[in-house]
Protein backbone atom coordinates (compact mmCIF):
# COMPACT_ATOMS: atom_id res chain seq x y z
CA UNK A 1 0.00 0.00 0.00
CA UNK A 2 1.66 3.34 -1.04
CA UNK A 3 2.25 5.97 1.62
CA UNK A 4 0.75 9.52 1.48
CA UNK A 5 3.13 12.15 0.73
CA UNK A 6 3.07 13.50 4.27
CA UNK A 7 3.70 10.52 6.04
CA UNK A 8 6.26 9.18 3.63
CA UNK A 9 8.30 11.80 1.51
CA UNK A 10 9.71 13.48 4.78
CA UNK A 11 10.18 11.27 8.19
CA UNK A 12 13.75 9.86 8.99
CA UNK A 13 12.23 6.70 10.29
CA UNK A 14 10.54 5.64 6.60
CA UNK A 15 14.66 6.35 5.82
CA UNK A 16 16.50 3.32 4.13
CA UNK A 17 19.09 1.20 6.20
CA UNK A 18 22.85 0.69 4.86
CA UNK A 19 22.60 -2.34 2.39
CA UNK A 20 22.48 -5.77 4.72
CA UNK A 21 24.54 -8.38 3.96
CA UNK A 22 22.29 -11.24 3.05
CA UNK A 23 24.40 -13.72 4.21
CA UNK A 24 24.11 -15.88 7.55
CA UNK A 25 26.66 -14.60 10.89
CA UNK A 26 30.32 -16.23 10.90
CA UNK A 27 29.68 -19.10 13.96
CA UNK A 28 33.05 -17.42 14.84
CA UNK A 29 31.20 -13.74 15.57
CA UNK A 30 28.38 -15.21 16.94
CA UNK A 31 30.39 -17.33 19.68
CA UNK A 32 32.50 -13.80 20.22
CA UNK A 33 29.40 -12.07 21.28
CA UNK A 34 28.28 -15.13 23.25
CA UNK A 35 31.08 -15.09 25.46
CA UNK A 36 30.78 -11.39 26.23
CA UNK A 37 26.86 -11.54 27.15
CA UNK A 38 27.49 -12.76 30.35
CA UNK A 39 29.35 -9.67 31.09
CA UNK A 40 28.05 -7.82 34.27
CA UNK A 41 29.76 -4.77 33.17
CA UNK A 42 29.62 -2.76 30.19
CA UNK A 43 31.88 -1.05 27.68
CA UNK A 44 33.40 2.38 28.98
CA UNK A 45 32.22 5.30 26.40
CA UNK A 46 34.46 5.53 23.43
CA UNK A 47 35.07 1.45 23.78
CA UNK A 48 37.21 -0.87 25.85
CA UNK A 49 41.05 -0.83 25.28
CA UNK A 50 40.96 -4.30 23.19
CA UNK A 51 38.53 -2.59 20.82
CA UNK A 52 40.23 0.15 20.38
CA UNK A 53 43.74 -1.76 19.90
CA UNK A 54 42.05 -3.94 17.62
CA UNK A 55 40.91 -0.36 15.54
CA UNK A 56 44.47 0.37 15.96
CA UNK A 57 45.71 -3.14 14.24
CA UNK A 58 43.28 -2.49 11.21
CA UNK A 59 44.29 0.71 10.13
CA UNK A 60 48.19 0.60 10.80
CA UNK A 61 47.55 -2.73 7.79
CA UNK A 62 46.01 -0.27 5.69
CA UNK A 63 49.03 1.95 6.49
CA UNK A 64 47.76 4.49 8.45
CA UNK A 65 49.77 4.10 11.74
CA UNK A 66 47.22 4.54 14.47
CA UNK A 67 47.99 4.08 18.73
CA UNK A 68 44.78 3.79 21.03
CA UNK A 69 44.51 7.36 22.37
CA UNK A 70 43.49 8.92 18.95
CA UNK A 71 40.53 6.53 18.46
CA UNK A 72 37.20 5.79 19.29
CA UNK A 73 34.49 3.33 19.09
CA UNK A 74 30.71 4.26 19.10
CA UNK A 75 27.25 2.02 19.36
CA UNK A 76 26.80 2.37 15.34
CA UNK A 77 28.28 4.95 12.84
CA UNK A 78 24.83 7.56 13.05
CA UNK A 79 25.51 8.34 16.93
CA UNK A 80 29.53 8.48 15.79
CA UNK A 81 28.82 10.67 13.34
CA UNK A 82 26.12 12.85 15.17
CA UNK A 83 29.07 12.72 18.19
CA UNK A 84 31.92 14.32 15.62
CA UNK A 85 29.30 16.66 14.08
CA UNK A 86 28.28 18.07 17.67
CA UNK A 87 31.72 18.37 18.90
CA UNK A 88 33.18 19.67 15.58
CA UNK A 89 30.36 22.53 15.64
CA UNK A 90 29.49 24.80 12.42
CA UNK A 91 27.45 24.18 8.98
CA UNK A 92 28.28 20.46 7.39
CA UNK A 93 28.31 20.02 3.82
CA UNK A 94 27.80 16.98 1.83
CA UNK A 95 28.19 15.54 -1.59
CA UNK A 96 25.03 15.22 -3.21
CA UNK A 97 23.92 12.23 -3.14
CA UNK A 98 25.09 10.62 0.09
CA UNK A 99 24.34 8.10 2.70
CA UNK A 100 20.96 8.36 4.32
CA UNK A 101 22.03 8.82 7.30
CA UNK A 102 24.16 11.61 7.20
CA UNK A 103 22.05 14.95 7.39
CA UNK A 104 20.00 13.68 9.84
CA UNK A 105 22.47 13.90 12.53
CA UNK A 106 23.55 17.48 11.51
CA UNK A 107 19.93 18.51 11.35
CA UNK A 108 18.79 16.77 14.83
CA UNK A 109 21.35 19.00 16.71
CA UNK A 110 20.41 22.30 14.66
CA UNK A 111 23.33 22.08 12.27
CA UNK A 112 22.52 23.30 8.27
CA UNK A 113 23.57 21.03 5.95
CA UNK A 114 24.57 21.94 2.71
CA UNK A 115 25.01 19.45 -0.29
CA UNK A 116 27.10 19.87 -2.90
CA UNK A 117 26.93 18.18 -6.37
CA UNK A 118 29.76 15.44 -7.58
CA UNK A 119 31.52 15.23 -10.81
CA UNK A 120 30.43 13.25 -13.70
CA UNK A 121 32.53 10.13 -13.04
CA UNK A 122 31.73 9.07 -9.57
CA UNK A 123 29.89 9.59 -5.98
CA UNK A 124 31.29 10.01 -2.82
CA UNK A 125 33.10 13.67 -3.14
CA UNK A 126 32.16 16.62 -4.12
CA UNK A 127 33.49 18.58 -7.35
CA UNK A 128 36.30 20.61 -5.75
CA UNK A 129 34.82 23.56 -7.75
CA UNK A 130 31.53 23.32 -6.60
CA UNK A 131 32.49 22.72 -3.31
CA UNK A 132 34.45 26.40 -3.37
CA UNK A 133 31.44 28.13 -4.55
CA UNK A 134 28.94 26.65 -2.02
CA UNK A 135 31.40 27.80 0.78
CA UNK A 136 31.65 31.00 -0.33
CA UNK A 137 27.81 31.29 -0.99
CA UNK A 138 26.93 30.04 2.41
CA UNK A 139 29.57 32.52 4.24
CA UNK A 140 27.92 35.20 2.33
CA UNK A 141 24.47 34.51 3.59
CA UNK A 142 25.64 34.21 7.32
CA UNK A 143 26.35 30.51 7.79
CA UNK A 144 29.24 29.20 9.43
CA UNK A 145 30.50 25.93 7.17
CA UNK A 146 33.03 23.64 9.13
CA UNK A 147 32.45 20.14 8.13
CA UNK A 148 32.59 18.36 4.78
CA UNK A 149 31.77 14.26 5.33
CA UNK A 150 32.78 12.44 2.17
CA UNK A 151 33.48 8.59 1.13
CA UNK A 152 36.24 6.79 -0.69
CA UNK A 153 33.67 3.98 -1.48
CA UNK A 154 30.34 5.00 -1.82
CA UNK A 155 26.50 4.69 -0.44
CA UNK A 156 24.86 4.97 -2.47
CA UNK A 157 26.82 5.14 -5.84
CA UNK A 158 28.81 2.02 -5.10
CA UNK A 159 31.28 4.27 -6.93
CA UNK A 160 35.05 5.01 -5.96
CA UNK A 161 36.40 8.46 -6.78
CA UNK A 162 39.80 8.68 -8.39
CA UNK A 163 42.59 9.57 -5.79
CA UNK A 164 43.10 12.83 -7.99
CA UNK A 165 39.63 13.95 -7.60
CA UNK A 166 39.68 13.36 -3.99
CA UNK A 167 42.59 15.21 -3.71
CA UNK A 168 41.28 18.24 -5.11
CA UNK A 169 38.43 18.11 -2.80
CA UNK A 170 40.51 17.10 0.00
CA UNK A 171 42.33 20.09 -0.48
CA UNK A 172 40.21 22.57 -1.32
CA UNK A 173 38.40 21.78 1.61
CA UNK A 174 41.62 22.22 3.23
CA UNK A 175 41.83 25.73 1.18
CA UNK A 176 38.74 26.81 3.32
CA UNK A 177 39.54 25.86 6.49
CA UNK A 178 36.77 22.96 6.72
CA UNK A 179 37.37 20.02 8.68
CA UNK A 180 36.79 16.18 6.50
CA UNK A 181 35.01 13.72 7.85
CA UNK A 182 36.33 10.56 5.57
CA UNK A 183 33.46 7.67 5.36
CA UNK A 184 35.27 4.77 4.68
CA UNK A 185 32.76 1.91 5.92
CA UNK A 186 33.18 0.01 2.23
CA UNK A 187 36.85 0.68 1.44
CA UNK A 188 37.07 -3.17 2.15
CA UNK A 189 34.30 -4.40 -0.44
CA UNK A 190 36.18 -3.36 -3.54
CA UNK A 191 35.09 -5.50 -6.88
CA UNK A 192 38.16 -5.17 -8.03
CA UNK A 193 40.64 -4.67 -5.52
CA UNK A 194 43.79 -5.43 -7.90
CA UNK A 195 42.43 -2.84 -10.58
CA UNK A 196 40.93 0.03 -8.47
CA UNK A 197 43.03 2.41 -6.45
CA UNK A 198 41.49 3.54 -3.04
CA UNK A 199 43.47 6.02 -1.05
CA UNK A 200 41.40 7.69 1.54
CA UNK A 201 41.68 11.45 2.76
CA UNK A 202 43.70 10.70 5.90
CA UNK A 203 46.69 9.68 3.80
CA UNK A 204 46.50 13.07 2.08
CA UNK A 205 46.09 15.48 4.78
CA UNK A 206 47.19 14.32 8.40
CA UNK A 207 45.84 16.93 10.27
CA UNK A 208 42.61 17.67 9.01
CA UNK A 209 40.76 14.34 8.40
CA UNK A 210 39.12 12.32 11.07
CA UNK A 211 38.88 8.58 9.47
CA UNK A 212 34.72 7.17 10.09
CA UNK A 213 33.96 3.57 9.62
CA UNK A 214 30.81 1.70 10.30
CA UNK A 215 31.77 -2.14 10.62
CA UNK A 216 28.48 -3.43 9.57
CA UNK A 217 29.94 -2.61 6.04
CA UNK A 218 31.95 -5.21 5.82
CA UNK A 219 32.69 -7.13 9.25
CA UNK A 220 29.82 -7.22 11.21
CA UNK A 221 26.01 -7.95 11.06
CA UNK A 222 23.71 -5.06 11.56
CA UNK A 223 22.95 -7.10 14.63
CA UNK A 224 25.71 -6.01 16.42
CA UNK A 225 26.25 -2.00 15.31
CA UNK A 226 29.98 -0.54 16.18
CA UNK A 227 31.51 2.26 14.68
CA UNK A 228 35.23 3.27 14.55
CA UNK A 229 36.87 6.54 14.03
CA UNK A 230 40.32 7.82 13.91
CA UNK A 231 41.62 11.32 14.65
CA UNK A 232 44.11 13.36 13.75
CA UNK A 233 47.12 12.89 15.42
CA UNK A 234 47.63 16.08 16.52
CA UNK A 235 46.86 18.67 19.65
CA UNK A 236 43.62 20.10 17.68
CA UNK A 237 42.87 15.77 17.15
CA UNK A 238 43.35 15.37 20.65
CA UNK A 239 41.03 18.05 21.87
CA UNK A 240 38.32 17.00 19.05
CA UNK A 241 38.84 13.59 20.02
CA UNK A 242 37.83 14.48 23.67
CA UNK A 243 34.87 16.65 22.77
CA UNK A 244 33.45 13.77 20.75
CA UNK A 245 33.83 11.43 24.17
CA UNK A 246 32.37 14.17 25.96
CA UNK A 247 29.40 13.50 23.59
CA UNK A 248 29.15 9.95 23.57
CA UNK A 249 29.36 9.80 27.30
CA UNK A 250 26.58 12.15 27.68
CA UNK A 251 24.09 10.16 25.30
CA UNK A 252 25.53 6.83 27.38
CA UNK A 253 26.77 5.86 23.89
CA UNK A 254 28.64 3.16 24.73
CA UNK A 255 28.87 -0.24 22.57
CA UNK A 256 27.44 -2.96 24.00
CA UNK A 257 29.83 -5.69 25.24
CA UNK A 258 28.42 -8.67 22.70
CA UNK A 259 28.80 -6.29 19.66
CA UNK A 260 32.24 -4.86 20.82
CA UNK A 261 33.63 -8.69 21.66
CA UNK A 262 32.91 -9.04 18.31
CA UNK A 263 34.13 -5.83 16.71
CA UNK A 264 37.67 -6.89 18.09
CA UNK A 265 37.52 -10.20 16.70
CA UNK A 266 36.84 -9.06 13.09
CA UNK A 267 38.94 -6.17 13.36
CA UNK A 268 41.81 -8.58 14.50
CA UNK A 269 41.15 -9.93 10.54
CA UNK A 270 41.61 -13.33 11.38
CA UNK A 271 41.73 -16.38 8.30
CA UNK A 272 38.01 -16.87 9.28
CA UNK A 273 36.93 -13.47 8.88
CA UNK A 274 39.27 -12.66 5.95
CA UNK A 275 37.69 -15.57 3.89
CA UNK A 276 34.14 -14.75 4.61
CA UNK A 277 34.61 -11.07 3.22
CA UNK A 278 36.60 -12.06 0.11
CA UNK A 279 34.06 -14.71 -0.48
CA UNK A 280 31.23 -12.32 -0.17
CA UNK A 281 32.44 -9.50 -1.73
CA UNK A 282 32.84 -11.50 -4.93
CA UNK A 283 29.00 -12.83 -4.54
CA UNK A 284 28.12 -8.99 -4.27
CA UNK A 285 29.95 -8.10 -7.16
CA UNK A 286 29.03 -10.81 -9.44
CA UNK A 287 25.28 -9.92 -8.51
CA UNK A 288 25.34 -6.73 -8.61
CA UNK A 289 27.19 -6.58 -12.33
CA UNK A 290 24.34 -8.61 -13.48
CA UNK A 291 21.72 -6.23 -12.09
CA UNK A 292 23.72 -3.55 -14.09
CA UNK A 293 23.25 -5.29 -16.76
CA UNK A 294 19.78 -5.74 -16.45
CA UNK A 295 19.20 -2.40 -16.29
CA UNK A 296 21.09 -1.28 -19.31
CA UNK A 297 19.38 -3.97 -21.15
CA UNK A 298 15.97 -2.06 -19.65
CA UNK A 299 16.66 1.28 -21.21
CA UNK A 300 18.28 2.85 -17.92
CA UNK A 301 21.36 4.33 -16.66
CA UNK A 302 23.58 2.71 -13.81
CA UNK A 303 27.64 2.97 -13.34
CA UNK A 304 29.34 0.34 -13.08
CA UNK A 305 29.21 -0.65 -9.34
CA UNK A 306 33.04 -0.77 -8.17
CA UNK A 307 32.07 -1.37 -4.01
CA UNK A 308 29.44 -2.42 -1.90
CA UNK A 309 26.66 -4.07 -1.86
CA UNK A 310 24.46 -2.30 -4.12
CA UNK A 311 24.16 0.23 -7.36
CA UNK A 312 22.42 3.40 -8.40
CA UNK A 313 19.84 3.49 -10.94
CA UNK A 314 18.85 6.61 -13.57
CA UNK A 315 15.46 5.73 -14.87
CA UNK A 316 15.25 8.99 -16.48
CA UNK A 317 14.94 7.60 -19.74
CA UNK A 318 12.15 5.70 -19.07
CA UNK A 319 10.16 8.66 -17.46
CA UNK A 320 7.52 8.56 -19.95
CA UNK A 321 6.50 5.04 -19.78
CA UNK A 322 6.91 5.79 -15.61
CA UNK A 323 4.31 8.39 -15.73
CA UNK A 324 2.24 6.51 -17.70
CA UNK A 325 1.52 4.07 -14.38
CA UNK A 326 1.77 6.83 -12.55
CA UNK A 327 5.25 7.45 -11.47
CA UNK A 328 6.28 11.32 -11.38
CA UNK A 329 9.14 11.67 -8.85
CA UNK A 330 11.19 9.27 -6.32
CA UNK A 331 9.13 9.01 -4.25
CA UNK A 332 6.36 7.28 -6.41
CA UNK A 333 8.96 5.43 -7.75
CA UNK A 334 10.05 3.88 -4.53
CA UNK A 335 7.10 2.66 -4.29
CA UNK A 336 6.08 1.44 -7.55
CA UNK A 337 9.67 -0.46 -7.62
CA UNK A 338 9.22 -1.53 -4.26
CA UNK A 339 5.67 -3.36 -4.84
CA UNK A 340 7.35 -4.76 -8.69
CA UNK A 341 10.19 -5.84 -7.34
CA UNK A 342 9.32 -7.15 -3.85
CA UNK A 343 12.22 -5.51 -2.56
CA UNK A 344 13.54 -2.28 -1.44
CA UNK A 345 14.59 0.51 -3.63
CA UNK A 346 14.50 3.71 -1.71
CA UNK A 347 14.45 6.70 -4.28
CA UNK A 348 17.15 8.50 -4.38
CA UNK A 349 15.55 11.98 -2.36
CA UNK A 350 16.38 9.69 0.87
CA UNK A 351 20.11 10.28 -0.30
CA UNK A 352 19.61 14.17 -0.85
CA UNK A 353 19.07 13.79 -4.28
CA UNK A 354 16.57 15.86 -6.00
CA UNK A 355 12.91 14.40 -5.69
CA UNK A 356 12.50 14.78 -9.22
CA UNK A 357 14.65 12.65 -10.59
CA UNK A 358 14.37 9.05 -11.00
CA UNK A 359 16.34 7.39 -8.88
CA UNK A 360 16.93 4.55 -6.76
CA UNK A 361 19.46 2.68 -4.82
CA UNK A 362 19.12 -1.33 -5.64
CA UNK A 363 20.47 -3.80 -3.12
CA UNK A 364 22.33 -7.33 -3.88
CA UNK A 365 21.58 -8.49 -0.88
CA UNK A 366 17.58 -9.93 -1.66
CA UNK A 367 18.88 -11.67 -4.77
CA UNK A 368 21.40 -14.48 -2.71
CA UNK A 369 17.95 -16.41 -1.29
CA UNK A 370 15.38 -16.49 0.90
CA UNK A 371 16.71 -19.29 3.36
CA UNK A 372 19.96 -19.93 5.08
CA UNK A 373 20.69 -22.74 2.66
CA UNK A 374 19.82 -20.44 -0.48
CA UNK A 375 21.94 -18.11 0.80
CA UNK A 376 25.01 -20.21 1.81
CA UNK A 377 24.85 -21.84 -1.65
CA UNK A 378 25.09 -18.72 -3.48
CA UNK A 379 28.41 -18.01 -1.02
CA UNK A 380 29.76 -21.14 -2.04
CA UNK A 381 28.78 -21.82 -5.96
CA UNK A 382 31.64 -21.58 -8.63
CA UNK A 383 29.21 -19.35 -10.51
CA UNK A 384 26.15 -18.32 -8.25
CA UNK A 385 24.44 -16.41 -11.21
CA UNK A 386 23.57 -20.17 -12.40
CA UNK A 387 21.76 -21.18 -8.99
CA UNK A 388 18.16 -21.54 -9.60
CA UNK A 389 16.93 -18.89 -6.68
CA UNK A 390 19.65 -16.75 -7.92
CA UNK A 391 19.15 -16.88 -11.90
CA UNK A 392 15.24 -16.36 -10.86
CA UNK A 393 15.37 -12.84 -8.60
CA UNK A 394 17.55 -11.88 -11.37
CA UNK A 395 15.19 -12.51 -13.90
CA UNK A 396 11.92 -11.39 -12.35
CA UNK A 397 14.14 -8.20 -11.63
CA UNK A 398 14.59 -7.57 -15.50
CA UNK A 399 11.77 -8.17 -16.32
CA UNK A 400 10.44 -5.65 -15.02
CA UNK A 401 12.94 -2.89 -16.80
CA UNK A 402 11.99 -5.06 -19.84
CA UNK A 403 8.08 -4.33 -19.61
CA UNK A 404 9.22 -0.20 -19.14
CA UNK A 405 11.79 -0.29 -21.76
CA UNK A 406 8.95 -2.35 -24.11
CA UNK A 407 6.17 0.67 -23.04
CA UNK A 408 8.82 3.22 -24.07
CA UNK A 409 9.10 1.95 -27.21
CA UNK A 410 5.56 1.85 -27.96
CA UNK A 411 5.17 5.43 -26.80
CA UNK A 412 7.60 6.62 -29.02
CA UNK A 413 6.44 8.77 -31.93
CA UNK A 414 6.39 6.65 -35.63
CA UNK A 415 9.73 7.83 -37.45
Amino acid sequence: MRRTDSEGRGPVRYGPPPPEPGLPVLPELSAAAAAAAGRSHGEPPGGSPALLDAACGYWARRGLATERGHVVAAPGAPTLLLALTAALGGDVLLPRPCPAWWAPQARLIGRAVYHVPTPAECGGVPDPYALLETVRRVRAEGGRPRVLVLSVADDPTATVPPPEVLHAAVEAAADEGLHVIGDETWRDTLHQPRDTVLIGPAEMDHARVTVLADLSGAFLPPALPVAVARFPATTAGGALRARTLDVLTALGAAPAAPAAAAAAYALGEPDEITERLTAAVRLHARVAAAAQRAVLAGGALARPPQAGRHLYADLGPLRGALAARGVGDAQDLEDFLGERLGMPAPGGHRFGDDIDALRVRLSTGPFLGSTREERMASLTAPDPLELPHVERALSMFGSAFDDLRAEAQRMEPPR
